[in-house]
């Protein structure tokens, strides 16, 4: 069975946030096209699994329209245990174990989908095998960083790079093993 890859795929503003300290996203409506989906549909056909925070998933759910992961298995890493909601199921056990538990099945890649206290979980545990970062051209000043501290330092090497009309800049890296 084909390994099933753990990625990262984000949007960041130049000084480094995801998202204004409350949460707000409204700086992404400045790189927004009608024509350009910045790769999202073609990386979203290599997944069939998502893993986000509460907050992250709260939020999704409050830009109404339905949850936009519906149709894959999705987990929500919480404090606190709660009963599935359809596909999406609530984990609140070591990260390695759900990742055994997904890894046990045949399927896509897995998609980290945030937010940053997500994505440092299994940073920090080396358990990403790749990052793909939207580096959007706004300095926010402030907000949730995208990394937090970390004490070990994770070396990385660009396998892919692209420049849109918008000013995005698209870069995707894997860690250097070894």
């Amino acid at each position: 069975m084909e390994k099933r890859n753990v990625k990262v795929y984000i949007a960041v503003s130049l000084d480094g946030y995801i998202a204004h300290s409350d949460g707000n996203l409204d700086w992404l409506e400045s790189v927004a096209r009608p024509d350009e989906d910045y790769g999202y549909a073609a990386f979203i056909k290599t997944i069939d699994t998502v893993i986000m925070g509460r907050k992250t998933y709260e939020k999704v759910l409050s830009f109404g329209g339905g949850f936009p992961h519906a149709e894959r298995d999705c987990y929500v890493l919480t404090r606190t245990e709660r009963a599935p909601d359809g596909q999406v199921h609530f984990y609140s056990g070591p990260i390695e174990g759900l990742l055994d538990q997904i890894r046990r099945k045949p399927g896509k890649d897995i998609f980290i989908d945030g937010g940053s206290e997500a994505i440092d979980l299994f940073r920090k545990k080396g358990l990403i095998d790749s990052y793909t970062v939207s580096l959007i051209p706004i300095l926010l000043g402030e907000g949730i960083s995208l990394f937090k501290e970390s004490q070990k330092e994770l070396p990385l090497k660009l396998v892919d790079a692209a420049t849109f009309d918008s000013g995005l800049v698209q870069l995707t890296y894997e860690p250097i093993n070894g």
